[in-house]
């Protein structure tokens, strides 16, 4: 069972030694784990630069649409001025962006408050049962 990569052979000529082959293996499988490592690392580099990518274009899709919003909003003052005066129609436009700020806030504090504390306490309480569970037995274990 030689090894074609390396052909050096034991004091025998013919075969290796299993010393060697032992050494063979664990040279070929540390630089099989390095190898690997390697194109993990080269992937994940990948992987991030377009995570990166997307993350800043997600952004600025994010602004885009902020700015198209406050061009919406102009638009609802504009109109309103058409049969109201300038400054009354911004006014109502504030006021209601202001309330629905608001409402949205009120919600937003409830889901917050829903999240707190942020200990998982259905995974507490299964761990709690399994430590209980393996106590027990434990006890029952050394009753007998």
């Amino acid at each position: 069972m030689a090894d074609v990569a390396s052909p050096s052979t034991s004091r025998t000529g013919t075969e290796p030694s299993t010393a060697e082959l032992v050494q063979r293996a664990t040279e070929q499988v540390t630089r099989l784990v390095r190898d690997e490592l390697a194109l993990a690392r080269a992937e994940l580099t990948q992987k991030g630069k377009h995570a990166g990518i997307g993350i800043g274009l997600f952004g600025g899709g994010g602004v885009m649409a902020l700015y198209g919003a406050g061009a919406l909003v102009a638009t609802v003052i504009l109109l309103l001025a058409l049969v109201m005066p300038a400054w009354l129609a911004a006014l109502i436009v504030a006021v209601a962006l202001f309330l629905l700020a608001g409402i949205l806030a009120l919600v937003g504090k409830k889901q917050v408050s829903r999240a707190v504390p942020p200990v998982p306490e259905a995974a507490v309480r299964s761990v709690r049962a399994d430590v209980d569970t393996v106590t027990a037995a434990v006890k029952d274990g050394r009753r007998a």
